[in-house]
């Protein structure tokens, strides 16, 4: 078995990190350094400008903001000076359409970089943003903008056609769509104005528009489990988060190439595909093309990519297609891999290791928290398995419900409730229109996150499930990632989920269901092998009971393994009884 923990030393990072000392770190922090730092002021405080245009005004101009990969065709630069012009041209197009202050922009549009140059337009003139994720079929799109009452909607033309053209006239409150041609046509949607027109015909000239830190800036829905579609309320002072977690858990230095691989149209996708990397003033990738293997190799390589983020989904099917892959890509300059979105399993964590050199890190947080939370950064031993340890600024603790009162367990080693003390910049200020849902997730000053978790000895701290996840078996609580990171070290084994099978003597008794690798057939031999590697890792009472094959796992649009569904399916329930996930990060 391997050991526990990647020790990491200094002399062995291939850069000085941001954070060499956890604890000096914190110690040291305060929120009003990076707000003096970031040049931010209570009257003027606006994530675009701090983004975009401090650069510019500074020796950054001529750096390269975007390295735009089409799925097909020659990659693109923007500048930061190119950039800043865009921008500013898409604000004031905006305000001449009478569009302003407080009024809602959807973009819906995949990994492009008309996307990220209508987002911050947008934020120049106080507009509120939502990204829409690309794959939404027309019901939750139209869900998401009769919530929200959005005044204008940005989309491609292909996505228009499929997603927009049939129900527009429902959607009574958009007063405008811009829609962006395919390559460098312009866009023939009748009624609709095209980008490229949109942007060219605006004036160049700074919009006069100032923002405060606690006005409204970005609106990112995020399902849950059940219920309506909730949306989370963030506002511009988020950037002091976004630049701190950029600065410690990404560790983004001034000549950083950075790749976020995640779909804009999650929290992720827009806290650290756009704004992070630009307030560092580095360069970031953006690739519009689907998930491939090669390709993604082949970016690491050619794009010279310094730090990369990603997420579990897509280590698993880096995994799935081999380590031989792999070793036809050189990657020098890639110094540090991190992961969000669900937790890491080990195995992941050593894969990087033996495989491309580096460990991968994990990290943690929610669309609610807005940014980075917990996470293993750069100098910190890792513990594979683990999220990491709580980041300058942030103060998390474990606590228990006990009718009507929170407990915060001091005792290391116990299970509970993840809870993090309010104040941090970037936290949700609201669900949209649902008051009585927002004041719930909080007890006094914690908020309280929905997640499982236990802090260790050292202070690291492990994700357990989300709290209607965790299977009761004979008295037992169990955590269906400790089963599915135990299966997921079995050399067959691509990917797993846990779910809880009603028993009428032990409750719930645990199930896996398992998707092998490449090659490799499931046979009733496998079945008992992997059955008895985990029980001899986790003990009767935890180890799964039954184990079922499938091709693939069921997934949520972001990636997130759906045990929801995998639990329907067990029961025989159709599957549209099962609400939609739709999963956030």
């Amino acid at each position: 078995m391997r050991d526990a923990i990647i020790h990491k030393t200094l002399a062995s990072l291939r850069v000085a990190p941001n954070m060499a000392d956890w604890n000096a770190a914190r110690e040291a922090f305060s929120w009003d350094q990076v707000r003096e730092e970031l040049g931010a002021s209570a009257d003027d405080f606006n994530i675009a400008r701090l983004a975009v245009d401090r650069h510019v005004r500074g020796a950054g101009a001529d750096r390269i903001a975007l390295r735009y990969l089409p799925a097909a065709g020659e990659a693109r630069m923007l500048s930061y000076a190119e950039l800043q012009r865009q921008t500013d041209r898409f604000a004031n197009g905006l305000r001449a359409l009478g569009v302003g202050k407080g009024d809602r922009v959807f973009i819906l549009a995949g990994r492009i970089a008309p996307l990220v140059v209508a987002a911050l337009g947008s934020l120049k003139i106080g507009c509120v943003v939502t990204p829409l994720f690309s794959a939404f079929g027309p019901e939750p799109i139209a869900t998401r903008i009769g919530i929200a009452q959005a005044q204008v909607l940005v989309t491609t033309e292909a996505l228009y056609r499929r997603k927009i053209e049939k129900m527009r006239d429902t959607l009574t409150t958009l007063r405008h769509v811009i829609v962006i041609g395919e390559g460098d046509t312009a866009s023939s949607v009748a009624g609709a104005l095209d980008y490229a027109s949109f942007i060219a015909h605006a004036a160049e000239t700074p919009p006069p528009v100032t923002t405060g830190p606690d006005d409204m800036a970005l609106l990112h829905f995020t399902s849950g489990t059940t219920g309506t579609p909730k949306g989370a309320v963030h506002v511009h002072g988020a950037a002091l988060m976004h630049f701190a977690t950029g600065r410690y858990a990404l560790d983004l230095h001034p000549d950083d190439v950075f790749w976020c691989t995640a779909d804009p149209g999650w929290v992720t996708g827009t806290s650290y595909g756009i704004i992070a990397p630009l307030l560092h003033g580095v360069t970031s990738v953006v690739d519009e093309a689907e998930f491939d293997a090669e390709r993604w190799y082949r970016i690491l390589q050619d794009e010279e990519v310094s730090v990369w983020y990603t997420a579990p989904t897509a280590i698993r099917m880096l995994m799935k297609a081999g380590p031989q892959l792999a070793r036809r890509y050189r990657f020098p300059k890639l110094r540090f891999i991190a992961s969000v979105g669900e937790p890491l399993n080990p195995e992941a964590v050593w894969w990087g290791q033996e495989v491309l050199g580096l460990p991968i890190h994990d990290n943690w947080w929610q669309t609610e928290t807005g940014g980075i939370m917990i996470a293993n950064t750069p100098a910190l031993d890792i513990k594979p398995g683990s999220m990491g340890k709580p980041l300058p600024g942030v103060d998390a603790a474990i606590v228990r419900r006990h009718e009507g009162r929170v407990e915060v367990i001091e005792e290391p080693g116990v299970e509970g409730e993840l809870a993090l003390r309010t104040g941090w910049p970037s936290m949700f200020r609201a669900y949209l229109g649902q008051d009585e849902r927002y004041r719930k997730c909080f007890a006094g000053d914690l908020y309280l996150t929905g997640d499982l978790a236990r802090r260790d000895a050292d202070g690291y701290y492990w994700f357990v499930g989300r709290a209607d996840d965790v299977i009761k078996s004979a008295g037992h609580l169990i955590g269906p990632f400790e089963v599915e990171s135990v299966l997921m070290e079995h050399p067959a084994v691509a990917e797993a989920g846990v779910i809880g099978k009603p028993d009428p003597i032990v409750g719930e008794l645990v199930k896996a269901f398992v998707s092998l690798k490449q090659g490799i057939e499931p046979t009733e031999a496998l079945r008992m092998d992997l059955l008895g590697h985990a029980r001899k890792r986790l003990g009767a009472a935890v180890a799964p009971k039954e184990i079922a094959f499938l091709p693939t796992l069921p997934r949520t649009r972001s990636g997130k393994i759906m045990r929801r569904l995998l639990k329907a399916r067990e029961l025989g329930l159709p599957e549209g009884d099962i609400s939609t996930l739709e999963g956030s990060e």
